[in-house]
């Protein structure tokens, strides 16, 4: 991660008609034969994905059959992909996870904190009760692994073998890796590791590879038939119930309900943002140096989807209501706007 080289400017913050201030990052457009369509900045220095990869973590679910032995509906696996809000739906799908796969939420070792949507915490502490786990914005995938390792756990006592499934060497965290490593083509063996804030491992892979993955995830080339179905069925399941992805007024729930299947995208943290477009069979990968995501990194997303999709006019428009958003203050005043910097103009 060390001596990396200054990466093009690529979204600007407007004021008064001047640059106020700009965020610097990498972008990565690949199809699924690995060709390179397009790269911006540095492309192969190796960054952590975090929750941007989480469609590539739900691969086992779908591919080891569990989806289908415990009922799992559209909602349900789109959660399993999903940064949530904490909103009642978010929470009482994985609540539904759980209880399917015979467990509850004292299994689950993502955390708690207080829910993301502004109105589910004031409705939470309103009530008096403090978050636990289902509130995670992780709980969704967690209660994916659960499901997962309910299954493997076979005629082992369920909650013996769950015990500790966010480490590495578990069985459980063991398949997801397998299915990130074969989707990226990134050895991760060999690829710096650290912790993710739900307490499972994350691997620092280069952008290239990230971009691969969700170009195979579009088309399912490169991927064994298994894991494409899977693919294909997390995709159609987020196309279905994006709500349940991030939530009211979130960037991801909002471009899918506009654009459907054509979109599936999925922010990470610190910067990180990837795609998939499966009408063109491509996969788009981003990373802002300064961690930026509600601003840059999703500035630069629309941008992406505005340039290379051909929309009707009317999402067209939409696409660039978020492509340059307009700033304003407290009193609705507008301030300024945010812009695409040259390198994504031209």
């Amino acid at each position: 991660m060390q001596g990396m080289s200054p990466n093009p400017l690529l979204v600007e913050v407007l004021r008064g008609g001047a640059v106020e201030s700009a965020h610097r990052g990498a972008l990565a457009i690949v199809d699924a034969d690995g060709a390179v369509r397009t790269a911006c900045g540095d492309i192969e220095r190796p960054v952590f994905p975090r929750s941007a990869v989480k469609l590539l973590q739900a691969l086992p679910l779908v591919a080891s059959g569990a989806a289908e032995r415990f009922g799992l509906v559209d909602e349900e696996l789109a959660l399993a992909c999903a940064s949530h809000g904490g909103e009642e739906a978010h929470t009482a799908a994985a609540a539904s996870m759980l209880a399917k796969a015979g467990v509850d939420a004292r299994v689950l070792e993502c955390g708690a904190h207080w829910p993301y949507f502004d109105g589910a915490a004031r409705a939470l502490a309103a009530r008096g009760q403090p978050p636990c786990a289902l509130h995670n914005n992780c709980s969704g995938k967690h209660a994916g692994f659960v499901c997962l390792g309910r299954l493997m756990a076979q005629a082992a006592e369920p909650r013996t073998f769950l015990r500790g499934y966010v480490q590495p060497d578990h069985p459980v965290m063991r398949e997801v890796t397998a299915a990130l490593q074969a989707a990226t083509g990134c050895d991760l063996a060999r690829s710096a590791a650290g912790t993710d804030g739900c307490s499972i491992p994350t691997y620092a892979i280069p952008l290239r590879q990230l971009a691969l993955a969700y170009a195979r995830v579009a088309t399912g080339t490169g991927l064994d038939p298994d894991r494409a179905r899977a693919a294909r069925r997390l995709r159609r399941a987020i196309a279905a119930a994006p709500f349940m992805v991030a939530g009211s007024g979130r960037f991801d729930t909002r471009v899918m309900q506009r654009l459907g299947e054509r979109v599936c995208c999925k922010v990470g943290a610190e910067g990180v943002y990837c795609a998939a477009l499966p009408e063109l069979g491509l996969g788009v990968a981003i990373k802002i140096d300064d961690g930026n995501n509600a601003r840059a990194a999703e500035v630069v997303m629309a941008a992406v989807i505005e340039r290379l999709l051909p929309l009707a006019d009317a999402d067209a428009a939409f696409m660039r209501s978020l492509s340059e958003p307009v700033l304003s203050n407290w009193n609705g005043m507008e301030v300024g706007r945010l812009r695409p910097a040259a390198p994504l103009r031209g």
